[in-house]
């Protein structure tokens, strides 16, 4: 399994780019809540940006999660382990930040593993240099709570999910809120994330395809 080398941003030859990406990252932030100039201007300096390569690792199992992602482009998923097969958690893509909440926030061993699905560019902050930003701006400390706050939602969703009663009725709901995906992802990523085998959702879409096709 591959593990993603970790570039500062300061290392790309290009300005232009560099500076249009943190932008990007640095407008959601403010999205969330006003941030001040200064924060910005700090902010940017401890900005980095790594390429990503398909089926490379952001994060292992056991490893401490000392960073928090921004994707620029790409799609992740995470995972962990249960009777030893790999059962997904969650879809991150475009615009979407990544953390191993639990270890991040406690520094501890992570239970999960982040994967790239595509190739992607993501850039980020490290541990370090956020607990840095949260003491000097209280600002910051806002953006931090949305985004965790976030991360638990997408936990309670996945556990709604599969306290739905059928496995039909799972897929509905996934296609409802993520059809976008529904063509990036591998079946078998899916199935696991609905908690059901990949034979049986492979048959549920058949099914849907054979129905809209008669009406």
């Amino acid at each position: 399994m591959k593990i993603a080398p970790f570039l500062c941003s300061a290392s790309l030859s290009s300005y232009f780019y560099r500076k249009l990406y943190f932008m990007n990252v640095i407008d959601f932030l403010n999205s969330i809540t006003p941030l001040s100039d200064s924060l910005k201007t700090d902010l940017a300096s401890r900005l980095c940006v790594l390429e990503v390569p398909k089926r490379t690792f952001l994060l292992k199992k056991g490893i401490i999660a000392d960073r928090i992602y921004f994707i620029e482009n790409g799609l992740f998923r995470s995972f962990y382990l249960k009777n030893d097969k790999e059962v997904n958690a969650w879809f991150m893509k475009e615009n979407d930040v990544i953390i191993s909440v639990f270890s991040f926030y406690k520094q501890v061993p992570s239970v999960e593993a982040i994967e790239a699905l595509e190739d992607s560019v993501v850039h980020y902050i490290s541990y370090k240099d956020l607990m840095e930003l949260y003491e000097q701006y209280l600002e910051f400390n806002v953006v931090g709570r949305v985004l965790t706050t976030h991360y638990y939602m997408l936990s309670e969703e996945r556990n709604f999910i599969m306290r739905k009663e059928n496995a039909e009725t799972r897929y509905h709901y996934f296609m409802d809120n993520y059809a976008d995906l529904f063509q990036r992802i591998p079946l078998l990523h899916i199935a696991s994330y609905l908690g059901v085998s990949a034979e049986t959702l492979s048959r549920i879409r058949n099914a849907k395809a054979r129905n809209k096709d008669q009406n």
